[in-house]
């Protein structure tokens, strides 16, 4: 099915959850926060939280400083 990935067209498997998409995508989950159509998703939530079609998902990677 077809999502708007951070701002880009991008194919994932149906059904697939936000744990599902990191993981797909090779996203490590405690180090980015996601929005899924504008609502941000707590990693509470990313085990049963649905990807749709056509949804809109943000994934911002948090970067450490020293």
């Amino acid at each position: 099915m077809q999502v708007r990935l951070n701002g880009e067209l991008r194919e994932v498997p149906e059904g697939v959850t936000v744990a599902g998409l990191l993981g797909h995508l090779g996203v490590k989950a405690q180090r980015v926060a996601v929005e899924v159509n504008d609502a941000v998703v707590t990693k509470d939530r990313y085990e049963s939280q649905r990807i749709g079609s056509g949804d809109s998902i943000e994934i911002v990677a948090f970067v450490g400083g020293g």
